[in-house]
């Protein structure tokens, strides 16, 4: 997971294209470090074209604040630099991945 600390470099990622998720996290966090690396092992697993960033929305509040993210932790989803889906606080593993499942299979599943 690559921690990101700059909007531009964001945006650019996510103007790539590729599918990217955005973790929102902070420090002091304890469900955010429990979480994380639950959700980097099913990305690397489920869903190996898309890309993993990581803000810490507690360093880089301008980053948090333009995607109106003000709870954590938030994840969001982009495919084709849209935003698909938004999670926040109460995450279901489960959810998560039928979710994203269905919407990865439309662009890299035959």
């Amino acid at each position: 997971m690559q921690e990101v600390k700059t909007l531009d470099l964001l945006i650019s990622k996510i103007n790539t294209g590729d599918p990217v998720l955005i973790y929102f996290s902070s420090q002091t966090c304890s469900v955010c470090n429990i979480l994380k690396p639950k959700i980097e092992s099913i990305v690397h697993k489920e869903f190996p074209k898309m890309e993993i960033l990581e803000v810490k929305a507690d360093l880089y509040k301008q980053i948090a604040s333009h995607f109106t993210v003000f709870s954590i932790p938030s994840i969001l989803v982009f495919f084709d630099k849209k935003e698909f889906k938004r999670y926040g606080r109460n995450i279901s593993i489960d959810l998560f991945v039928e979710e994203i499942k269905r919407v990865y299979k439309l662009f890299y599943m035959d």
